[in-house]
């Protein structure tokens, strides 16, 4: 190691210092290049990137972004942690969901590198009778056990106490949670169900059972009806405050409350985002905890799930890319158990190749990559504590917005959350149409000659609530009325794509416009003439100068030769003979679906 000098390192000293004024100069000098004429003091708005929630990205963050104090691991206000010791001694809890009675694949998972089991019961998952088959062989003492039943959350629990004692597991051995989210639960269904048992397990377990706690506050059901990362941390605030209020209500202390609460959270491939939000997170409840009297019991216990908006059903081994970041964030963000969904999850019931993989995506960033050896490591970096601040920011706004709705239950029963959700999805929903962000092999890099990966079907998950939204349904809406069409006429409909001028000239519009034809189902041809391809309609693809010598004489040519239809791939002109430009931005759903219906493909 080096050892610097007692004054610091000396190489730079005979230099000044670059302040921050000169480096916005500097930005403004290159954007006035590009054609942007913006001040100095604008250059930096320029570089930004709109993040929801209103907040924004910026290009440099420097010692002026302060945040409040975050504290040290294990301690209030919990951003760097809740235990001191983080995740660096084992790595976090690998979970693994299964929502079948399949003692064969649990014990191939706890044997290969899952430490706790997430089993989902009832009419979503296994009955509750089949627990027991389901745990055949696990060690009840070893193993941690989650469980998410729903309406049946007081039966399950029950039935799984009853193992233990059944098992001669010491109730000081138990470990894991029973589960019950009634909240939650009615943000799926619209349902209720009565919260006196809930109550009465968490007395149990506050009492009897010290490693196991009683209620998850589950942020998915938010999450998955297309809501923003504030909106997903308030949601989850307010049902954990109205958990607080009926526990203590009903006999509980504040400690011996907050003792019984697990939040689970989506964690998304948008690293950065996903360490925030859950460190904004852990400083949010730290926050309740402290104005109930009970700062040093404000850890937050984190459950993080690979995000399922996130997951594709086209081309779905891109999915394991995803995940990939997704633990890592995770991990980074210091969430105290991590489930990986299999890359096939969102097709049907994954096989035993697809939960490796999941299970394995924990191993490696743990065994091989350390990534849990240090606490926190994204901890001091001005970016990731700004957008910290400003994320805890936006969601206790978005607290206090439902709070004063009248509580979280009030406010799905009034439609509150399920406007704002649907709000920030329309908003969302504009970008991924736009390709503005691009979801790969699905709005992007699409392959059409892809052979389908075949699952058996999962059981309807619970309905009736707030919806479940995915990044790919446009898309995969158009695909699906493409395989119709070649189940139909063994054939896909097509699109002929005229290259104008040299190669220089048109292909990087050729490419473009190959890729934006085949994200809706559309084979792109380009080999042959026009009357050779089988195709009605046409793309002209090359430069802004080519079109201006050629676009208009080829556009009649081809309408002379059948084209019912002529795109341009470029920015909006008034070239004579073209119907419809196609450019970067463009709402593609909307041009594809258009296209579609014009060949009519259903």
């Amino acid at each position: 190691m080096t050892v610097l000098p007692d004054d610091g390192l000396s190489l730079a000293a005979e230099f000044p210092d670059a302040t921050y004024e000169q480096w916005q100069h500097l930005v403004s000098g290159v954007l006035r290049k590009s054609g942007k004429e913006v001040s100095s003091s604008a250059a930096e708005d320029a570089l930004s990137t709109a993040l929801e929630d209103g907040l924004r990205a910026r290009p440099l963050y420097t010692a002026r972004d302060d945040a409040p104090p975050t504290g040290l691991p294990g301690f209030a206000p919990f951003v760097r942690g809740g235990r001191a010791e983080g995740n660096s001694v084992g790595g976090w809890d690998v979970r693994q969901r299964h929502t079948a009675a399949d003692p064969a694949a649990v014990l191939a998972d706890l044997e290969n590198g899952v430490t706790s089991l997430w089993l989902t019961v009832g009419s979503s998952g296994m009955p509750v009778s089949a627990l027991p088959g389901a745990l055949d062989g696990v060690y009840l003492d070893l193993a941690p056990i989650v469980l998410d039943a729903g309406a049946e959350a007081d039966a399950a629990a029950r039935e799984l106490l009853r193992l233990y004692e059944e098992s001669g597991i010491a109730p000081d051995a138990a470990r894991g949670n029973l589960g019950a989210d009634p909240l939650g639960h009615e943000a799926r269904t619209e349902l209720r169900y009565d919260g006196a048992p809930v109550t009465e397990l968490a007395a149990l377990c506050a009492g009897q059972y010290p490693g196991l706690r009683a209620l998850t506050v589950d942020a998915l059901p938010y999450h998955e009806a297309g809501g923003s990362a504030a909106q997903e941390l308030g949601c989850a605030l307010a049902t954990g405050v109205a958990y607080l209020r009926e526990l203590t209500e009903a006999g509980l202390g504040t400690q011996q409350a907050l003792s019984q609460l697990e939040f689970r959270f989506a964690a998304t491939a948008d690293q950065f985002l996903t360490v925030a939000k859950l460190r904004a997170a852990r400083r949010l409840w730290a926050r309740v905890a402290e104005v109930c009297g009970a700062s040093q019991a404000g850890a937050q216990v984190q459950h993080a799930v690979t995000s399922p908006v996130m997951m594709t059903r086209r081309d779905p081994w891109v999915n394991m890319l995803r995940t990939t970041v997704a633990t890592l964030a995770a991990g980074v963000g210091g969430a105290d158990a991590v489930t990986v969904l299999p890359f096939d999850s969102a097709i049907g019931v994954p096989d035993g190749f697809a939960r490796r993989i999941a299970r394995n995506t924990s191993t490696i960033l743990i065994e091989e990559s350390h990534l849990s050896r240090v606490i926190d490591p994204a901890g001091g970096s001005w970016y990731v504590e700004r957008l910290t601040d400003e994320l805890a920011h936006a969601a206790w706004e978005f607290f206090r917005t439902i709070e004063r709705e009248g509580g979280q239950a009030a406010a799905l029963r009034s439609g509150l959350v399920r406007e704002r959700l649907a709000e920030t999805w329309a908003a969302r929903s504009v970008r991924l149409a736009a390709r503005r962000e691009p979801v790969t092999g699905v709005s992007e890099f699409p392959y059409l000659g892809e052979k389908p990966v075949e699952r058996v079907p999962v059981a309807a998950p619970p309905s009736g609530g707030l919806p479940r939204v995915r990044r790919d349904e446009a898309f995969e809406a158009l695909r699906a009325r493409s395989d119709s069409h070649l189940a139909a006429t063994g054939g896909r409909p097509r699109v002929y794509l005229a290259a104008l001028g040299p190669a220089t000239a048109h292909t990087a519009r050729l490419t473009f416009a190959a890729n934006l034809f085949q994200a809706g189902g559309i084979e792109a041809v380009t080999d042959g003439t026009f009357e050779e391809s089988g195709a009605q309609e046409v793309c002209l693809c090359s430069s802004d100068t080519v079109y201006e010598e050629q676009a208009e004489a080829t556009a009649g040519t081809l309408r002379a030769a059948g084209a019912r239809h002529v795109f341009l791939a470029g920015r909006p002109g008034t070239y004579p003979g073209v119907d419809t430009y196609v450019f970067a931005g463009c709402d593609a759903v909307a041009a594809l679906s258009a296209t579609l219906d014009r060949m009519g493909v259903s």
